[in-house]
């Protein structure tokens, strides 16, 4: 699959430690695209930043240029991310977070995917990403999830458009077993979900997925996300506005009770 539109720093700083080592050796491209069994424009590619460079290259790289595992160190700073670069605040408080409470809009909250569900989307993502990168982002993705069951006492509360719950993704059999994951987690006593049907739909839905978080320190942070950019507010002006609109929203919802109803509704639909 294809890289990145924008490639990490991190494979063009690499690529370029690959290419000033190989000069200082006085090593040539040729003779190592042919040690490494690349072709020539494929070494290009990785020591330009363009692709990321492989661990075979860095292994024959530094055995050629004889960087004595300085050129092999690099290996560690070349695994994907886990999470997209502009949510890495977002993720890091949510972490750290005593309370959440999220409205989605068109997907059903990464909190609450399968890892089926996590998968299809995050492989169909666009421009393309990596199969590593997929792989790193859906065990990133699983790993959020975990603060559901391991600590209790933090509360999640989660306000999902029908949209979501409706939309194609993937095999019907897939949208059917995410749901009943739905039904299965709402049961966790730190779990709220409700669901916001179409026909109740306060304009406030209509802007877009919000999450409001509270720091240990009582701080209260939002998070708002669009097409490739999320945006992380402390400002209690601003946070306060996304608040009022999340309540807006909540009150629009069903309530817990009919909206577990709501849900096997859609399943024996599907």
């Amino acid at each position: 699959m294809g890289a990145p539109a924008q490639p990490p720093m991190a494979w063009k700083y690499c690529g370029d430690q690959i290419k000033r080592w190989r000069a200082q050796a006085g090593v040539t491209r040729e003779e190592l695209s042919r040690a490494a069994n690349y072709d020539i424009e494929s070494v290009r590619s990785m020591e330009s930043g363009r692709r990321k460079p492989s661990l075979k290259l860095l292994e024959t790289a530094d055995e050629l240029c004889d960087a004595r595992g300085m050129l092999l160190g690099a290996k560690d700073y070349l695994i994907p991310e886990k999470f997209s670069s502009y949510s890495r605040g977002y993720t890091q408080a949510e972490s750290e977070a005593i309370a959440l409470q999220a409205y989605s809009a068109l997907l059903v909250p990464g909190l609450l995917q399968t890892e089926e569900y996590a998968r299809e989307t995050i492989s169909n993502s666009y421009p393309p990403l990596d199969d590593e990168t997929v792989e790193a982002r859906v065990t990133g993705r699983m790993q959020r999830q975990e603060r559901l069951t391991s600590s209790p006492t933090v509360f999640h509360g989660f306000v999902i458009y029908e949209v979501a719950l409706r939309a194609p993704i993937g095999e019907p059999g897939l949208m059917k077993r995410q749901l009943n994951h739905l039904l299965e987690i709402g049961r966790l006593r730190n779990v709220s979900i409700q669901v916001l049907p179409i026909s109740r739909a306060a304009y406030a839905a209509l802007n877009g997925p919000i999450i409001l978080l509270e720091t240990p320190d009582h701080e209260q942070l939002a998070y708002v996300e669009g097409q490739n950019t999320g945006i992380l507010y402390a400002d209690a002006a601003r946070v306060n506005v996304i608040a009022q609109r999340h309540g807006m929203i909540r009150m629009q919802a069903l309530s817990i009770e009919e909206s577990e109803a709501f849900i096997r509704g859609v399943v024996e639909e599907l």
